[in-house]
């Protein structure tokens, strides 16, 4: 199982946020902007900061997706992360 954070870069693509302006208002370092850019884990801390800045539950912004599934986390991070740096 991955994590797929594809919804974290739906949100950002529909309020026009670029992900370092998005980190600085989140309260969240570059280097979680990093992983979570890569897919990869991130604090439950850092969770919880981008729920707060979005007031939405964990489920709107990541989603568990089974290894071997074809959308996998990192083409999914990849292809919105480039709507997300235009």
């Amino acid at each position: 199982m991955k994590l797929s954070y594809k919804k974290l870069w739906v949100k950002l693509v529909e309020r026009d946020l670029k992900k370092t302006e998005f980190a600085r208002k989140a309260g969240i370092s570059s280097a979680s902007l990093a992983k979570l850019g890569k897919g990869a884990n991130i604090t439950t801390d850092v969770f919880l900061k981008i729920c707060e800045y979005f007031d939405c539950d964990i489920s709107d912004i990541v989603e568990v997706i089974k290894a071997d599934d074809d959308s996998a986390p990192e083409s999914q991070n990849e292809k919105q992360e480039d709507k997300v740096n235009g």
